[in-house]
């Protein structure tokens, strides 16, 4: 079993104890008794047979599970690529901003369970279609809010979280029901393409719509329509195959669910899958503070550095750091979670630890290129892009390994129960609290300098439609998390159930306020021509970032 690609890493049981599962003797938990002969892979003619669906229907179901995960997903953060607009539209600060995804994925967290249960027990494609109408219609009514009623907008991207609760617990457990071995694994690594392309086209879809509308309302419009598409997709395309028929011989009895606490004390009891789930928690944490606070710190950072006038009240804010920033996320992303499941795919033959290593090593090793993006914003935006593309790339190699775990770990008939809670424990201590923490820290760190510099009349927040925040300060929270919670990968992956503390509290040398900040009517204030730039980065990274920047030039 140690060369199979389909054998876990640590035990296939989600719980030893509790016996057969009810009308499957030989399956103790999950996928079976790991000291068991390994069942044969089916081949086509057999997962048609099984399934009741050709290789092109199935492949075609895919492709429409992809495209609803892509939609999903440009939703999400066409916000994000809007993001300076709204908060000069509602007049709101950093922290206020940054309950907009706080609150939408905390109703997602919530209400994943729930379809969760349900996906484990009714039909899977009548769930999803009516989640995601339902998130189409709130998506709409939400670019009709006006000026003086945020708490609406926050109440409406609350409510989107239906239809993502009701498609992404869903979705992939359709995927686990149509393919087994190497082709799960490939049809995964297809589904989540559209994760990072979709959060990308969401930036740049949000922007560029925005500036041919000439108003930012109408990027909030452009999801809802294509998510009509969508439900009808789903009605006319998919159809519902048997749960775990793939993974079993055809004339043995199906698989009977269990009660819900008896899924949720065998997945408690499942170490490869909470040691996974905390894992890609760590990864929740980093990808939902960047996603909502990136684009925004880039053009206060190009702000700093002179390149672009600061955004003043009644004007539309540039645009070009999302356009920038969204074409990174999609190529990133496809080329994070093809590496990644490609380099674990290879490790697999020879190591039944590859997939947590792999998630490990792309973790661990993108926290020095995001440190390095920060220490580089003030003195080179081009460095800060390099380095947020390659850890970008390293966290994005997880997004598919992850999901493959989960489903060789799970049985099927908990397994939608398995991804709602993954969901729920990396939403909740990763990217619910991670956008608003983020921005609260920013505003923490204000002073009357950097008043200054977003403020053109010196007001502070929350009056302040550009709330104070130092260039470079707040997004080192993220960095903290990702050098801690990547050893819960490894030691995951060695069979171990713990794993080191958090990463000592040392701080990385305090950032002083900006000298460069603008004036009441956007002049540059207290800056003379020849002025040396800011001072406070260290002589080694800013050689690194010096260096890059002529190379730019």
């Amino acid at each position: 079993m140690a060369g199979s690609d389909t054998a876990p890493f640590l035990s296939q049981a989600d719980d030893p104890d509790d016996g057969p599962v009810p009308g499957n003797p030989g399956l103790p938990g999950s996928m079976g008794n790991p000291k068991s002969e390994e069942p044969e892979v089916p081949d086509q003619e057999g997962l048609q047979r099984i399934t009741g669906l050709s290789p092109g229907h199935s492949a075609l179901i895919v492709a429409v599970l992809c495209y609803i995960n892509l939609l999903n997903y440009m939703d999400r953060f066409t916000v994000a690529g809007v993001l300076p607009d709204i908060e000069q539209f509602f007049n709101i600060g950093d922290s206020s901003s940054g309950l907009i995804q706080t609150v939408f994925i905390s109703s997602y967290m919530v209400l994943a369970p729930v379809f969760g249960y349900l996906g484990d027990r009714y039909n899977r494609k009548y769930l999803m279609c009516g989640g995601i109408a339902f998130w189409s219609l709130v998506t709409l009514g939400s670019s009709f809010i006006p000026g003086e009623h945020f708490w609406l907008l926050l109440l409406t991207r609350g409510l989107v979280g239906v239809g993502e609760a009701s498609y992404s617990t869903i979705a992939p457990t359709l995927i686990a029901d149509l393919f087994v071995a190497d082709q799960r694994s490939r049809m995964l690594s297809i589904f989540y393409f559209a994760i990072p392309v979709g959060s990308g086209l969401g930036y740049i879809a949000g922007s560029k719509v925005k500036d041919m509308a000439g108003d930012w309302h109408w990027a909030l419009r452009v999801t809802p329509g294509l998510g009509v598409v969508a439900v009808l997709l789903l009605f006319l395309v998919v159809r519902e195959p048997p749960r775990g028929a793939v993974e079993r011989h055809s004339d043995s009895p199906p698989l009977n669910p269990t009660s819900w606490w008896a899924d949720l004390r065998a997945l408690a009891r499942n170490p490869s899958f909470v040691l996974s789930s905390l894992g890609f928690t760590a990864v929740a944490f980093v990808t939902g503070s960047l996603a909502l606070w990136a684009p925004a710190f880039l053009l206060r950072s190009r702000v700093v550095l002179g390149e672009t006038p600061p955004c003043l009240p009644g004007d539309s804010c540039s645009s070009s750091d999302s356009l920038i920033f969204g074409l990174i996320t999609c190529l990133t992303g496809v080329l994070g979670v093809g590496l990644g499941v490609e380099i674990s795919r290879r490790l697999r033959h020879s190591n039944p630890r590859a997939d947590p290593l792999v998630c490990a090593a792309g973790l661990l090793g993108s926290a020095p290129f995001l440190f390095l993006s920060l220490a580089c914003a003030r003195g080179s935006i081009v460095a800060t892009y390099i380095f947020i593309f390659i850890g970008e790339t390293l966290l994005s190699m997880n997004w598919a390994i992850v999901a493959d775990i989960l489903l060789y770990v799970v049985i099927p008939t908990r397994r939608s129960t398995a991804e709602a809670f993954q969901i729920v424990l990396s939403h909740l201590l990763g990217d619910a609290g991670s956008p608003y923490l983020i921005g609260l820290a920013c505003c923490m760190k204000q002073g009357p300098q950097t008043t200054r510099l977003w403020c053109p009349s010196g007001a502070a927040p929350p009056a302040c439609p550009w709330p104070a925040c130092s260039s470079e300060r707040p997004p080192l929270t993220c960095l903290h998390i990702c050098h801690s919670w990547p050893w819960a990968h490894p030691t995951k992956g060695l069979g171990l159930t713990s794993w080191p503390g958090p990463a000592s509290r040392g701080t990385l040398g305090h950032v002083p306020a900006p000298r460069h900040y603008m004036g009441s009517s956007g002049e540059k204030v207290g800056v003379q021509e020849g002025d040396p730039p800011p001072q406070g980065q260290p002589q080694g990274l800013g050689a690194i970032c010096n260096g890059i920047k002529f190379v730019a030039r």
